[in-house]
């Protein structure tokens, strides 16, 4: 009789940084049901992948998942695997990280479920080249990717009834292609659509295999599929039906196959991930002209003969898409560097230190799409305070890791940065573009107070015209894909579509005309009148101290008012103190022409404090807390010296002075973007700008001043 060995493997993962409520969310609608349901079909064995993340939170919130999965495994219906602890995207940490996080986690699940597991889940499916010789270091004999990432090799559908060995410097690893089209029909579709594609890929010797692995969350938490898998019994007809069917299906694990099955052959992957990450990367200008091929491929019947060579950018372009992704990567790597480089690596500080860094390399807001977590604050604000956290254990290991003043490449843009560390404050300069303080670690409660987002068009912003209420996607009786879905979570988001021209971070110069308006500045259709904002300062000298570290950053440029071009030179000396959370900046503002010049002169600086409407979180003034003193409300007040902001939940307490100022503006930073709950409205930042009344005629001085503290 013809068989087909199928291999069912779910992937469960949890971010760091995510609210305990999402985690019982997943936990209550898709972890537990269903493993219950698994174990009333005993016939059923599966492969199943829990992050290091989720066993950690699964262990303090409920073991009792774990002992049912310690009883699965016993009945021989689990199959566990490893993966990077903190589901990094492996090929962008340093390899020492790769193999301690997929070591750890191998540890973890032996002791857990006294369980050796060989295989290993790959975060995102995001594959590179290098990548065997990684995994086979950390003792790892097979990983599974998406059958598009052979097709891209060259390999046609009826040559992935198997799995293939490739190699990176003479060490191997096994490779399993997922089945993308039953990726879609499970659980959309009734079960009787997979016992179709089993059944055409049986064969004599019953070798072939196929194989489904995808997220255990969209087996309940994904919209509608709640109801979908478990009110009306989806999971449970689907075992059902695979245990009618066993006389010529052989359920298999991943470890069988390997010993049961020889390779097809060998095979060298090119850089892939999954279809649909491949197209978020893309770049704004190319990712609707991509949508808009594959949707001709589509309709003139192309897809099939030609798809393998139709395919979408590079994962790691995320970094050039999004200048904050970036900015975290070289953070970490920067951290990962310093780890390293210290001695007895076994001791307790550095293991804590290691896993502080390996919690700082999940990979959830390192990228965007339907679930990349990148416009979600709290989840950039987890990753800052894992590597904050790391670095300041290397700090008391070795104090000498902290430099007092560094010119260098941080983010390998071919610019350099300036960077000051101290053992209270970390503030980090970006002369190139503007001078802007890109990052500014508060030490004391391990938050990056620059932790901000651009507001920048993305390539699914035309869809929200189409978007509904949530809850009124269109979807018949049964489940939609998430990819298919289009909801807005509250009404009227179109008029957030806002977009910036320059990241919103701090120190960012502005030439106003005489009296512009905060609102205008709010929806960014004012006049930019100089070209300081992304403009290139130079480095013209600096003082190293004890107490304190002291550079200057000159630009002479240009800006056009009333008609006329200007020449206009700035210099901002910025003074960081070494033994205090304080950097004051003193502004030298040069009219290079022979003409009286009118305009407004502001100052920018941005500040992440995770949330805009909350009671804990406001604006106060000398004068005191105002009314409306939210972190997304607007004003412009003036005859005050100096504003401030306050998180009483995180007990941070910013202020910023600005003697002589002619007002003080705060407005909210908040994104548009796209979730797997549709299109939301996010608070990312709260901008503060200082501005000046200038009348200049030859030269004029201002100074602003940042303090920092708990309360």
């Amino acid at each position: 009789m013809k068989k087909v060995k199928f291999i069912f493997g779910i992937h469960n993962h949890q971010p760091i940084g995510n609210f305990d409520f999402v985690f019982e969310d997943a936990y209550q609608k898709s972890y537990l049901p269903f493993l219950k349901i698994l174990e009333k079909h005993p016939k059923i064995r599966i492969a199943i992948h829990f992050t290091g993340i989720l066993l950690d939170w699964l262990e303090a919130h409920h073991p009792e998942l774990l002992q049912l999965v310690n009883k699965l495994r016993g009945n021989g219906q689990l199959e566990l695997m490893s993966g990077g602890y903190y589901e990094p995207i492996l090929s962008v940490i340093p390899p020492k990280d790769r193999k301690g996080q997929i070591q750890k986690l191998t540890r973890r699940v032996k002791d857990l479920f006294d369980y050796d597991a060989t295989g290993m889940w790959l975060a995102e499916r995001v594959w590179e080249p290098v990548l065997p010789s990684s995994m086979a270091d950390a003792g790892i004999t097979y990983t599974v990717v998406d059958d598009t990432h052979f097709k891209y090799a060259g390999l046609r559908d009826d040559a992935l009834d198997g799995y293939y060995v490739s190699e990176d410097l003479g060490k191997q690893v096994a490779v399993f292609p997922i089945s993308k089209h039953l990726r879609y029909t499970i659980p959309f579709q009734e079960p009787e659509a997979t016992i179709d594609v089993l059944r055409r890929n049986v064969s004599d010797g019953g070798e072939t295999v196929v194989v489904f692995a995808d997220d255990g969350e969209k087996f309940g938490v994904w919209p509608k599929t709640y109801d979908h898998v478990y009110t009306n019994g989806w999971l449970d007809r689907f075992f059902s039906v695979l245990e009618e069917n066993l006389d010529w299906i052989d359920m298999c694990t991943f470890d069988e196959a390997l010993g049961a099955v020889s390779p097809k052959g060998m095979i060298y992957l090119p850089t892939a991930s999954y279809a649909e990450m491949m197209h978020w990367s893309l770049f704004e200008e190319s990712f609707k002209a991509f949508e808009n091929f594959e949707h001709y491929m589509h309709d003139h019947n192309l897809t099939e003969p030609f798809g393998l060579f139709v395919r979408g950018g590079f994962w790691r372009n995320f970094m050039v898409k999004y200048p904050e992704v970036n900015i975290m990567h070289k953070k970490m790597l920067r951290v990962s560097q310093k780890l390293w480089k210290l001695p007895n690596v076994d001791s307790e500080p550095m293991k804590e230190a290691a896993a502080s860094l390996w919690a700082g390399q999940c990979n959830c807001p390192y990228w965007h799409g339907v679930f990349g977590g990148l416009y979600l604050s709290h989840l950039r604000f987890a990753i800052f305070q894992s590597l904050i956290h790391a670095e300041k254990i290397i700090a008391e290991i070795a104090p000498d890791s902290l430099t007092a003043f560094e010119v260098s490449d941080f983010d390998n843009d071919g610019h350099d940065e300036i960077l000051i560390e101290t053992a209270l404050h970390n503030a980090y300069f970006k002369p190139d573009e503007g001078g802007m303080l890109f990052e500014y670690d508060f030490k004391a409660v391990e938050k990056n107070l620059s932790d901000t987002m651009t507001r920048r068009r993305e390539g699914y912003h035309e869809k929200l015209h189409q978007a509904k209420l949530a809850g009124e996607a269109e979807g018949g009786d049964g489940a939609a894909s998430i990819h298919d879905l289009v909801i807005a979570k509250e009404p009227g988001l179109e008029k957030y579509l806002i977009y910036d021209s320059y990241q919103r971070k701090s120190l960012i110069d502005h030439i106003l005309p005489a009296g512009t308006d905060m609102d205008a500045f709010y929806h960014h259709t004012h006049w930019e009148a100089g070209d300081f904002t992304n403009g290139a300062y130079r480095l013209s000298g600096q003082t190293v101290g004890e107490d304190e570290v002291t550079f200057t950053l000159v630009r002479e440029g240009n800006c056009h008012l009333d008609g006329k071009d200007t020449a206009l030179r700035i210099s901002k000396q910025v003074t960081v103190l070494m033994r205090e959370e304080i950097i004051n900046v003193d502004y030298i503002l040069t009219n290079l022409s022979g003409e009286t010049i009118d305009f407004d002169f502001a100052v920018e600086l941005n500040y992440g404090l995770q949330a805009g409407h909350a009671d804990d979180r406001y604006y106060y003034f000398a004068s005191g807390r105002p009314a409306e003193s939210w972190l997304d409300s607007r004003a412009a007040v003036s005859g005050e010296k100096y504003i401030g902001l306050k998180d009483a939940y995180m007990r941070i307490d910013i202020k910023v002075e600005a003697p002589g100022n002619k007002a003080l503006w705060h407005v909210p930073v908040e994104t548009i973007s796209l979730s797997e709950a549709g299109f939301e409205r996010v608070y990312q930042s709260s901008a503060v700008l200082a501005v000046f009344d200038v009348r200049l005629e030859k030269e004029t001085r201002f100074s602003l001043t940042q303090k920092v503290s708990t309360f």
